[in-house]
């Protein structure tokens, strides 16, 4: 009678810890350090990898890439850190990584050439690429599910990823791979051309309405005069979920009316259940769901 009342115990727990897996706090972090690229200036670029402690077999692995007008921010200021263990506590893997401040000392705004913030966006996304590929390379000692990469990025890293997945030809990353989401917190992209079916993956956007660095819709970034070195017409998040909605493919539009930039890092803290919901349903389960939801 204990011995089949301890089974019961068992089965149930067992049901339990697998109806939570991605969806609720099951598990305590661990954190490692990796350097995962040197440049050719000496400069050391790391990423801080986070595991659940008590979850076995291979993982989803999440991406994420700091803001900071890719002349500031930090892959371990507070809340990255607290996010990235929060989702690695719901079942993740959780990498949060750095990468070359190449406008660093020279800002982002209207005086910076158009040009210069397109190589900008591609250089942070040569690093990512460098990072994925290192972290292919580790999968069966980090054990993470290679299927099941998604990239997050707020402000300068919500551009960035966005560039990566719908902008820059990438020919540093496997031909046959393709990453499983991307999570936008005030990200935009220089052309929409090449959001297509073949290249689109469940996305995303957050984003207010009242941004004043990054547009919500189609607008000049940092809303520049066409007469300023720094004029470059952005396509943002309205404007992807609208591509995406008129070619069938499945989006997440979070929209803030009168929102401003801060919601490039609020989402992180305060739409924790929003993010969790679409991992788990349009990346994990694979629904192809379009949301729009606005507050």
């Amino acid at each position: 009678m204990k011995f089949l009342t301890f089974l019961l115990l068992f089965f149930i727990l067992t049901a339990s810890y697998s109806q939570t897996l991605y969806l609720d706090k099951i598990s305590k972090v661990s954190k490692r350090t990796y350097r995962y690229k040197k440049t050719d200036t000496n400069k050391k670029l790391k990423l801080d990898f986070y595991r659940p402690k008590r979850v076995k077999g291979v993982l989803p692995l999440l991406i994420y890439v700091h803001g900071g007008g890719f002349s500031g921010g930090k892959r371990n200021d507070d809340n990255t850190v607290h996010f990235a263990k929060n989702m690695a506590s719901r079942g993740y893997a959780v990498a949060s990584i750095s990468y070359r401040l190449t406008m660093k000392d020279l800002g982002f705004g209207c005086e910076t050439r158009a040009k210069d913030k397109i190589n900008a966006f591609n250089t942070v996304s040569k690093d990512i690429s460098s990072a994925v590929n290192y972290l292919i390379k580790k999968k069966k000692k980090l054990k993470i599910n290679i299927s099941k990469i998604v990239l997050i990025g707020s402000s300068a890293g919500a551009e960035t990823v966005l560039n990566l997945v719908y902008v820059k030809k990438n020919t540093m990353l496997p031909k046959d791979f393709k990453f499983a989401g991307v999570i936008s917190m005030a990200g935009a992209i220089s052309s929409l051309d090449d959001v297509t079916k073949e290249s689109a993956i469940p996305t995303q956007l957050f984003h207010g309405t009242a941004d004043e660095l990054v547009p919500y819709n189609t607008a000049p970034h940092h809303y520049c005069k066409k007469t300023d070195v720094g004029y470059l017409l952005l396509h943002g998040s309205k404007a992807i979920a609208n591509k995406l909605k008129k070619i069938a493919q499945p989006f997440y539009l979070y929209t803030i009316e009168e929102g401003d930039h801060s919601w490039s890092g609020r989402p992180m803290f305060q739409c924790i259940p929003e993010i969790i919901d679409f991992l788990y349903f349009d990346v994990l389960l694979k629904k192809g769901r379009q949301i729009e939801l606005t507050i």
